[in-house]
Order: structure tokens, then sequence, then C-alpha cells
């Protein structure tokens, strides 16, 4: 295998970040960033190679949101079990899940579905040998639905190939995988989260038409989410705690959890249990396009923004390209980020539903922090909305009991997660040199 040097890029919707790392031990050589180029990716790629002065035989790994990223809907047997599982499935495959239903398809529910405008639907329902008559029942519905989507069929073994079969009389796309939840209390995400990013690759990637040459199709690897949870588990395999990621975007706020399943009294079984690396999508909580959401966020949950903040939130609302220019608009960047953090982790460590337990965060040992906001706030104080999250003791989740916290600044946990599986070694020594720099 090459030893030279490994060019990781990941391409979001506004910047295309790149870091080139050394495979040996994952030592960062150089990073660079510059404007996602929409009408062709591959523009800005090439703009980051020429900036670090990659070699022309340098392997290139990708992942990306660009394009609104992977939009899931799940159809499951009911809401509360498989539906739950298959929406947490999706989340930790990196998908933004844009629909869920429970049940048997009917007309409205198809109509609904179609309404949700998905990259691909997540097919589950029932536990091996369990109910099959639902499973079927949505597969025919899918069949001949007006949707011209793939399908991940990941539901009961036994009525797995009769619901292929119904599927692919249409000539659907459907890709197989491991029932998400064969047996009650025990969920296996894996099998579905490769069959979720295998069609991701193979036929939303290139659906998007971020370029008009296949060579990106060929570059990218996972959805950036899926990279960065990956980086999470590698992360959190190295620490002798749990870990903690809230990453604050324009358009969304998402968190990510890496915990130990040990035993404790908030560790209590669960019919559809959280799987150990765990990531939420809060849609309506942005620096930019969701700032909307921020605000009401903010009086829903009774936290403090002033009239002047909740000002300059409308005006960054009316132009999303606004970068913070003064003193006074980083106050109101840190207000809003504040917010977006700490109602985010909230909705992530709380219970999911009536008489289910908590996320198990109070051993997170380390909080880090992603996302510009956080990145470019003036004299250190991107850390300041994770102080925050830190002191949110009346929010209804479990906050960390001992927990340092500290940015991403070199956005390094993308890299880690794109490197974890051809190049092991090289991630375990970029995710160590993360959590020294947050020791530190």
């Amino acid at each position: 295998m090459s030893t030279g040097p490994i060019l990781c890029i990941d391409v979001g919707s506004t910047f295309t970040k790149g870091l080139l790392v050394d495979p040996r031990d994952g030592m960062p050589l150089g990073a660079a960033a510059v404007p996602t180029t929409l009408t062709d990716v591959l523009i800005g790629i090439g703009a980051i190679r020429r900036e670090l002065a990659v070699p022309e035989a340098a392997r290139t790994l990708v992942c990306s949101s660009a394009g609104g990223g992977l939009r899931l809907a799940v159809v499951g047997y009911e809401p509360s079990v498989t539906a739950l599982a298959g929406q947490r499935v999706g989340l930790s495959a990196g998908a933004r899940v844009v629909h869920i239903v429970g049940g048997p398809l009917d007309a409205a529910g198809v109509t609904a579905l179609r309404a949700a405008h998905p990259d691909l639907v997540l097919l589950v329902g029932g536990t091996d040998g369990g109910n099959a008559e639902i499973l079927l029942h949505n597969a025919a519905r899918i069949a001949t639905a007006k949707l011209a989507v793939p399908v991940v069929l990941a539901g009961n073994a036994h009525a797995r190939p009769q619901a292929q079969e119904l599927l692919a009389a249409t000539r659907r796309r459907v890709v197989v995988a491991d029932n998400v939840l064969p047996r009650i209390g025990v969920i296996e995400p894996e099998s579905a989260r490769a069959a979720i990013r295998e069609t991701f690759l193979q036929h939303v990637i290139g659906g998007k038409q971020l370029s008009r040459s296949p060579e990106f199709a060929r570059l990218v690897r996972c959805a950036t989410p899926d990279a960065v949870l990956s980086g999470m588990a590698v992360l959190g395999d190295g620490l002798p705690g749990d870990a903690m990621l809230i990453d604050i975007g324009g358009a969304t706020t998402d968190v990510y959890s890496a915990i130990d399943p040990r035993p404790g009294p908030e560790r209590v079984a669960e019919i559809a249990p959280t799987p150990r690396h765990y990531r939420t999508v809060e849609a309506d909580l942005g620096m930019r396009w969701s700032v909307p959401g921020v605000i009401e966020a903010a009086a829903r949950e009774n936290l403090p923004l002033s009239p002047r903040t909740r000002t300059y939130a409308d005006r960054v609302a009316r132009h999303v390209d606004r970068l913070p220019r003064s003193a006074p608009d980083w106050e109101h960047e840190l207000a809003i980020a504040t917010v977006a953090a700490v109602v985010a982790a909230r909705r992530h460590g709380r219970p999911a539903g009536p008489g289910q337990a908590p996320r198990a965060l109070r051993d997170v040992t380390v909080l880090i922090g992603s996302g510009g906001v956080l990145r470019h706030a003036p004299d250190g104080r991107g850390s300041e909305p994770l102080g925050a999250v830190l002191g949110d003791h009346g929010g209804g989740w479990l906050v960390p009991r001992e927990a340092r916290a500290d940015v991403d600044s070199a956005y390094v946990l993308f890299a880690v997660g794109l490197l974890a599986s051809e190049h092991p070694g090289a991630a375990r020594g970029l995710a160590a040199a993360l959590a020294a720099e947050t020791a530190g």
C-alpha cells in the first residue's frame, strides 16, 4: 500500500474542506477550505488540491453533504418499535430522516411519503419470525407507488424474500439488509447502515447532479454525517469515558454521542435500544437558513435571547451569506449558537418517549464543538456555547458530570471517519491528536 499522503475532503453545501494526512500516523500535513462550487463540486476539490500542493498520485477520500445530503423516509411496523429502530439506523448512517410512518400504508400515507421527497426509503417491520403482514403490505404499496427512489429492505427475515419479490416485480431498485430489530430489545444497525451507504453512493450522489464527471461518485465514500459518526466511534474507543459532539451548521445542528454500554441505573432495557454510536439531527436549529427555528426554540425552552439578538437573527435569515463583521455581531452569533447547542443537546439526551430512559450521557468525559461559528469565534470564545450545555442542569436530560469541552478547531473528525476502515492506524493517530488537544 502506498505511504504517500492521503487527501480527505468534506464537500459541504457551503464550503469544501480538505485535510492532507500522513497515512502512517495520521499526522496532519495541511488544511484548506474553499467555497463549494455547486455547478460542479470537482472545481472546489481541484482548488483544494492546488492550495495544498497535493501530489497527483495522492489518494483522495471524499464525504459529502452537498445538495441537501441524504433524505431518508422510514416505513415500519409501528412508530414505537420498528419505525423508531429504523429512524435510529438512518440517523446513524448519515441520513436526514424526513418522514416516518408506522403501520399499513394507505393512499393518504403513500401521498405523504411522496410529498416528503426522500432520496431513498428504508422499509422495516417485524422481528424475525414475527408479524409479516404489514411488511408485505407496505412492500406491495411502495412497489406500485409513483416513487422512483431506491428501497433498502431491512425487516422480518422470514418475510424478506417475498417482500423483495413484490418490489422487484415493478423494477424497484432494492438493496437487502439484515433485520434492524431481529428480536425485541436487540437492535442491529450495521447491515442496514452499510446498505444505506451503498445506496447513497450508487444511486443518490449521481442523482443530485453535483458534477458532470463520474469521478466525483468514484471519490465519495459516504455522507458527511456518516463519516463524522465513524470518527466519533474511533475517538470514543480511545477515551477512558464517553464522548459527545455538537456540530452547529447553517441549516442544522447535529449531536453525536459514543457511549460505552456499561450497566447503570439509567441504562435500562429498551424495546428498540439506542445504538452505542448515535446521532440526532435538528433541522430547525441553524445559524442561517434555520435561525428562525432557534428563536422559536428559545421561547419554547425558556432560554433567554435579547431583542437585539432576535433582530439580528431576522437579518441573517434574510441574508444567509452575511458574515459577522463586528464585536456586537459576534455577541449575537454566540447567543444564537448557545441556544442551538443547548436545545439540540436536550433533544439528543431526553427520553425518546414515555416510559423510556434518557440517553446515558453522565459519563461523557469529552464534549467537542464543531461548526464555523465555534471555529471562527474571536478570542477563543467558541467554547462558550459548550459551557452552557454542560451547565444545563434543568433541561430534562442527563448532563455529563465531569466533561472537558473544546472546539475541533482543525475540523478533523470527518477525516478520522474517512480513514477508519482502510487506514485504521492513521485514524487512531488523528483521533488521539484531537483527544490530546481537548485535554490540553
